[in-house]
């Protein structure tokens, strides 16, 4: 039988309310704070019925609202029902904004209490499985690299994964930046018979082309002016591992022949070296580019990508991935209030409305960023659109409704106008416009690069 606490300093209303809820619960009373935090503290009842008016002062509000804190604070799940006065509706509003789940004005009719008191319990149930349900989730993530989801195009993702990964065949990652490519990858790597082997990423699209080449392949000695000694790249310290090559197709066109090489015969040559050195490991890329077209405009071969793509696995974006959003939006809240021991229950409406709609340009990565800046500025139990980083003002741009637009047309001007935006407001300064604008700094480059935007 579920427990429920009555704290009222009436003792007439704790005996009405005991006799009225006996048949449905375990009914617990206190007449006062040290009483009811006492019984909390050591029942842990799911459900608590809250009169703000207690001794010392059963005049005031102050010493419940002390109780409604402390109860949260030990219990963020539990669900308080504040009983009020007419006079006191005031109060009431505070208490729901301080956490409280739900408030019934006096004189007590116990059959609507009732009703209230069971939806509480509902509530409270629907919570708890949630939270199971991502404690199960979460424990399953850590086989693949942290990365989270039950929507049907995450499932078929997670399959392959298990599927490829005792194989050595090489994998091709597509996906928008933010989608958990390198996730992949490393999952690959975690349930492969390599695991206890290094992992080595690169991100070819971030070092210049003229260093590159020296950065997979390493050099010897004397190969360029600064080469004072024999430097291995990438690739070798990938043997008998896994080797990661993010952004595979921003490589020059004789850098996928060397590539495609070392993917053919398993052996390299160091710059500056003419022995081939055998070298074991196995190949994970990926790109947020469509390479299709990039085969189709020249500037990737056909063959390598063939090498590359023996299995290949695309990792949908957020926007299409439906409850997977709010499954780790609760999941990012839960971990960054465990981290910063902030009070934060959960999001408002509103913002569960924003957050299901919003188009996610950043995808995962944009949501556990927004998340965390919200769990740090905000003082509210439940998070807002404003904390989450949504404006609540129309969108810059003067994007206007008698306009022929399509939703997409509209979504891409106000992208480009607050891209715009933020960096001039940042004086050209990407790191700290991404920062405001609440993606990575890769992100933003994509983005930039779509809407022909320069810093």
């Amino acid at each position: 039988m579920e427990k429920i606490l009555i704290v009222d300093d009436t003792e007439e209303i704790r005996k009405q309310l005991k006799w009225g809820l006996a048949k449905d619960y375990e009914v617990l009373t206190a007449g006062d704070g040290k009483e009811a935090l006492a019984a909390f503290r050591k029942h842990r009842p799911k459900v608590v019925t809250l009169d703000l008016g207690l001794p010392p002062d059963p005049a005031g509000t102050e010493e419940g609202f002390r109780c409604l804190e402390e109860m949260l604070h030990s219990d963020p799940a539990a669900k308080v029902i504040v009983l009020t006065g007419n006079e006191e509706r005031a109060s009431a509003l505070r208490a729901v904004q301080t956490g409280a789940c739900d408030f019934y004005q006096k004189p007590i009719d116990i059959n609507e209490l009732k009703v209230v008191i069971k939806r509480s319990f509902h509530i409270r149930s629907i919570e708890d499985d949630n939270r199971r349900m991502q404690i199960a989730l979460e424990q399953k993530s850590t086989q693949f690299g942290g990365m989270m989801g039950q929507c049907p195009q995450m499932e078929q993702v997670f399959s392959t994964i298990r599927k490829v990964a005792s194989t050595d065949v090489p994998v091709f990652v597509t996906g928008e930046s933010g989608t958990g490519k390198e996730l992949v990858a490393r999952a690959i790597h975690a349930l492969s018979l390599r695991h206890d082997r290094p992992f080595i990423p690169i991100n070819c699209g971030a070092i210049p082309e003229n260093l590159l080449e020296s950065e997979l392949f390493g050099y010897e000695k004397g190969a360029f002016t600064g080469a004072h000694a024999r430097k291995q790249g990438k690739v070798e310290y990938a043997h008998h591992g896994t080797l990661f090559l993010d952004e595979i197709g921003e490589l020059s066109g004789g850098l996928q022949v060397k590539l495609l090489r070392f993917l053919q015969e398993k052996v390299i040559q160091r710059v500056g070296g003419r022995e081939d050195i055998p070298v074991d490991a196995r190949v994970v890329s990926a790109t947020n580019t469509d390479i299709t077209k990039a085969i189709a405009g020249g500037s990737f071969r056909e063959d390598l990508y063939y090498r590359t793509s023996v299995i290949a696995i695309h990792l949908p974006p957020l926007r299409e991935r439906g409850s997977d959003i709010m499954l780790l939006a609760n999941l990012f809240l839960r971990r960054f209030c465990d981290g910063s021991s902030r009070k934060v229950r959960g999001f408002s409406s509103e913002s569960v409305k924003r957050l299901e709609s919003h188009d996610w340009p950043g995808n995962v990565r944009e949501l556990e960023n927004r998340v965390q800046r919200a769990v740090i500025m905000t003082d509210s139990p439940l998070l807002e659109p404003t904390d989450l980083g949504f404006a609540e003002a129309s969108p810059p741009g003067g994007v206007t409704f008698d306009e022929k637009l399509t939703l997409r047309d509209a979504r891409d001007r106000v992208e480009r106008e607050l891209i715009a935006s933020a960096i001039q407001e940042q004086n050209g300064n990407i790191a700290k416009a991404a920062e405001a604008l609440g993606v990575s700094r890769p992100t933003l480059y994509d983005l930039m690069k779509k809407h022909g935007l320069n810093a």
